[in-house]
């Protein structure tokens, strides 16, 4: 993709927790013109939150979505509307519908996300954050740690909307219209990630006409934030690429 001409802006859509990006994961794209967003809270439709994104970019005629995690369902939901003015979709960590396979662990998610106060502090976002783990989480330009993903949650991400945000990926699926996304798309896989697993790449890749993958070797699901130098290189040389 020649991006010589004019510069798209880079649309940043959050994960799970709601907080936009950081300005120490958009410094890594220099000038390139950025906008990021936090989600709303206690929104249960993945339908909803693509609504409130497009609202948000409404004034945007040249854009790229880069989404992260749940931002990635978002940002898939949003391009199969075929939006004026998008130009490519870059997902990292995503998944086209509920990536957990497993009725025991279905359970388990649906009876945490209604866990009120104390245990969704001392209990839901301790198990959350030890499937958002990986072995390189340590190793990146930001070192992470189960116990960051933790703060993070507890920072941004209010019980009510955590409980919501469940809901919301249990009922999205957006399998069967993949082929409506007509941009390039770059799916941008971590080498380890418990949560989302092998198969929800594998998915989008198959159903999405332009899309290609680039799975970066050590790095978990966390990559946007323990690797935020490596994750921009990988967008940045797909954005440059004929």
């Amino acid at each position: 993709m020649n991006t010589a001409a004019k510069n798209p802006t880079l649309v940043f859509i959050p994960c799970f927790s709601g907080a936009p990006w950081s300005a120490e994961q958009l410094a890594p794209y220099g000038e390139a013109p950025k906008r990021t967003l936090r989600l709303p809270e206690g929104v249960d439709s993945i339908e909803r939150y693509a609504d409130h994104v497009e609202n948000a970019i409404a004034d945007l005629d040249d854009y790229v979505l880069v989404g992260d995690s749940f931002g990635a369902n978002i940002a898939l939901a949003l391009a199969t509307r075929r939006p004026r003015g998008l130009r490519a979709l870059v997902v990292s960590g995503g998944f086209a519908a509920n990536p957990i396979d497993s009725k025991p662990m279905k359970a388990l998610a649906q009876a945490m996300g209604k866990a009120p106060g104390p245990l969704y502090r001392q209990l839901t976002l301790r198990f959350h954050a030890h499937r958002l783990a990986s072995p390189f989480d340590g190793e990146g330009q930001v070192p992470w740690s189960e116990a960051r993903s933790r703060e993070l949650f507890l920072a941004n991400t209010p019980a009510a909307s955590f409980g919501a945000r469940v809901s919301a990926v249990f009922t999205a699926d957006y399998v069967d219209v993949l082929d409506r996304i007509q941009v390039p798309t770059l799916l941008l896989t971590p080498s380890h990630d418990v949560l989302i697993g092998e198969n929800a790449s594998k998915v989008m890749l198959a159903g999405i006409p332009d899309a290609r993958e680039v799975v970066l070797a050590r790095t978990g699901h966390m990559f946007r934030f323990s690797h935020p130098v490596t994750y921009a290189a990988a967008v940045e040389n797909f954005l440059a690429a004929p």
